[in-house]
């Protein structure tokens, strides 16, 4: 006999070896487990990664966002400028230090 609340069908649904997933949306320790690697230094890179990606993509879409409704397209196209023209100068540093340390790992230390 079903449960209240419960389809007929739903019954019993778990399979040998899978676990059903959380109600709540919520993910378990098992189900977070591929997600999180064992490398602690490799899922910090990838945390900072994201929240940089995060930051830029929240800072270019919201920002100029706005001022494409508040002031219009031309005014979006010069804050667009000139948040490219803000980044340039800390790509080109970031470039250059990841150049700099390819070079100190890959120097031939004779």
């Amino acid at each position: 006999m079903p449960l209240p609340g419960r389809d007929a069908c739903e019954g019993d649904t778990s399979r040998a070896g899978e676990q059903e997933p959380s109600r709540t949306g919520v993910l378990t320790l098992p189900q977070l487990e591929p997600l999180m690697s064992k490398d602690l230094r490799k899922y910090a890179r990838q945390t900072n990664t994201r929240l940089i990606v995060g930051a830029l993509a929240l800072l270019f879409l919201v920002g100029d966002g706005l001022i494409y409704l508040l002031y219009g397209k031309s005014a979006a196209f010069m804050g667009l400028l000139c948040l490219l023209a803000g980044i340039i100068p800390i790509a080109l540093t970031l470039i250059i230090l990841a150049l700099l340390n390819w070079i100190s790992t890959h120097a031939d230390r004779d």
